[in-house]
């Protein structure tokens, strides 16, 4: 019998102590330790095997034309083009937001045998969202197995290409007294995971939980094991997802899928700038068109803002899908450079359809969106705005700003206000004027009269 004794490993690096401590001596995180049981007797690491071969550069042979492809064009461009064959997938998400569905919905067109381990569901359960979601294979082996290795065992048999594991905190390995869901678990699982994908040439998708956070459960190291991590994310009460990849060693991390969630699974989002603005209200003070590059694809947004007077001492500063603290920044430059009083009132932001923008860009659209609800007066509803706005209050350039235009321009806008630098060297087109802005004060004064 095995030797026992407790241990405490720090979630975020990886430190291990025999005490439990507040605050890790190694990455400064603050209780991020929990306790695990560690084995002394039993050696957990995988060993490195002895025949392992050494190749040359030249003698290698890799092409783009490996990859299994989906078929499913948002995923697919997400991945960097299809899954990598000895690649390891980690795809997180919060509960309910949709993995397993699109996960399974990406069986279907794969030319390859694929085997679906699910600790989660039981193969009826499994049977029946499929039938759901309009799932017919023939090449898709449905497994309900937590045991690793008795996973292994039964892929070995059937000799899968493609590997998907819901989720990858209910597998254990029988070896170790931990309890599934461990940091230990978790990280044995995956490197023996990850072991056999590279000496079988299987693409292997994990699908991981989140916390209450929003990080990734489970070791922080987890996410730098894999080759890919892709975050599905989007509000419940909406019906967009948005799939998003962190981490890509095969592609680029700049790409963004979108999805609408419908009865029967997952829908394609071709057009997500129609989609978002399918809804807006015409002539409405607080409403505010701009467009967000995300990867190579640009999206046309609405951005609404509400200003209300504050009956207390701190007024309220709400933004739903846009940056607090770059919210700040812009309400002191418009009280301080345009002089709108703003530090008496509630203000609130809602970017409309549940995506959050993270580039300064849509900078312009926010402070003029705020500067229509102060003075009651609406913005015409075919003008789009794009611009960052400094501290001086003065408009700087973005970039692919052709491609923002390009966009406007096919879904009917008329005008586009962007910073003067931008107008340099920039394709005139005959259906949208461009109108060049040096500083937030002109904006104000061209657009709210």
């Amino acid at each position: 019998m095995s030797k026992t004794k407790i241990k405490y490993i720090c979630s975020n690096c990886g430190f291990e102590s025999l005490k439990w401590l507040g605050k890790c001596p190694e990455c400064d995180s603050w209780n991020t330790f929990s306790e695990e049981i560690a084995e002394v007797s039993k050696k957990t690491l995988q060993s490195i095997k002895k025949d392992s071969k050494i190749y040359k550069l030249d003698e290698i042979l890799a092409q783009e034309e490996d990859r299994i492809l989906t078929k499913i064009s948002e995923f697919d461009r997400v991945l960097g083009g299809g899954l990598m064959p000895g690649s390891v997938v980690l795809l997180a998400g919060d509960p309910g937001i949709g993995k397993s569905t699109l996960a399974l919905q990406s069986t279907t067109f794969i030319n390859e045998t694929v085997l679906y381990v699910s600790g989660e569901e039981s193969e009826k359960q499994i049977k029946l969202r499929s039938s759901r979601l309009n799932i017919i294979s023939d090449s898709l082996f449905i497994l309900s197995e937590t045991e690793l290795n008795q996973i292994l065992s039964i892929a070995d048999r059937i000799k899968p290409k493609v590997v998907f594991i819901d989720s990858i905190q209910t597998i254990y390995k029988n070896d170790l007294e931990n309890s599934p869901g461990t940091i230990t678990q978790i990280r044995e699982c995956t490197v023996s995971l990850i072991e056999y994908a590279k000496t079988k040439n299987v693409a292997v998708i994990l699908i991981g939980h989140v916390t209450k956070e929003g990080n990734i459960a489970g070791p922080k190291i987890l996410e730098h094991m894999v080759d890919t991590v892709i975050q599905f994310e989007g509000e419940l009460n909406h019906s967009f997802r948005i799939l998003r990849a962190n981490k890509n060693r095969f592609g680029s991390t700049n790409e963004i899928g979108v999805f609408e969630m419908k009865e029967n699974g997952l829908i394609e989002v071709e057009n997500p700038s129609e989609l978002f603005l399918s809804e807006r209200e015409k002539a409405i003070p607080g409403s505010v068109v701009t467009a967000t590059i995300e990867g190579s694809r640009p999206i046309l947004i609405e951005v609404q803002a509400l200003v209300t007077p504050s009956n207390y001492g701190y007024p309220q500063r709400v933004s739903n899908g846009f940056d607090q603290r770059r919210l700040s920044i812009l309400l002191a430059v418009l009280e301080k450079r345009c002089g709108l009083r703003v530090s008496a009132t509630n203000v609130f932001i809602n970017i409309v359809g549940g995506i959050k923008i993270t580039e300064p860009a849509a900078d312009l659209a926010v402070c003029m969106s705020i500067a229509s609800s102060i003075r009651e007066q609406s913005i015409d509803s075919q003008t789009m705005l794009i611009g960052e706005v400094g501290l001086g209050g003065e408009l700087r350039s973005v970039s692919a700003i052709d491609k923002r235009i390009a966009e406007a321009e096919k879904l009917g806008f008329n005008n586009v206000f962007l910073p003067s630098n931008n107008v340099k060297g920039l394709n005139k087109s005959e259906k949208i004027k461009t109108t060049a802005l040096e500083s937030l004060n002109q904006a104000i004064d061209k657009l709210l009269l």
